[in-house]
């Protein structure tokens, strides 16, 4: 599997800073749910420090860790998509630094600047394809234990 791309260091240096003007430092303390399944997906984190779990309500009181997320990844890209929802919940699963991004200021930037917008979709193209194929080699895995669990 490749190593895993980190939103702001794969960007070109000078759509990075353009980027990072509309940064705003965030914080979210252990256990906190930053959002939730079907919410309106209107901004974005990278993560700075701390760690987040992607999680996915499976029964009214049941919810499976799809995924988990630390230092340097980019936590939210629905807000790129119709219908702008999450697709996902996500918690702290400890105390978490980010840097938090305005979806609405974002586009208009990459609007503005046409190369920003692309290196921007290609990176998070990059990263979702990144993070499909670790989801389909967990699943996998999964699925292969099971089956040599079974008698």
């Amino acid at each position: 599997m490749t190593k895993a791309i980190k939103l702001l260091t794969a960007l070109p240096q000078v759509q990075r800073e353009r980027l990072m003007e509309l940064a705003k430092e965030v914080s979210f303390p252990e256990d906190t749910r930053i959002f939730e399944a079907g919410g309106n997906a209107d901004r974005f984190w990278v993560i700075r420090s701390g760690a987040v779990s992607l999680d996915q309500q499976v029964t009214p009181i049941q919810r499976v860790t799809v995924a988990g997320l630390g230092a340097g990844d980019l936590l939210g890209w629905s807000w790129l998509f119709p219908p702008y929802e999450w697709d996902f919940g996500a918690v702290a699963f400890s105390p978490v630094r980010a840097y938090e991004f305005d979806a609405t200021a974002v586009l208009a930037l990459s609007v503005e600047d046409p190369l920003l917008g692309l290196s921007l979709v290609r990176t998070v193209a990059e990263i979702l394809a990144h993070r499909l194929e670790a989801t389909r080699v967990k699943l996998l895995d999964s699925y292969a234990s099971r089956r040599r669990s079974i008698p």
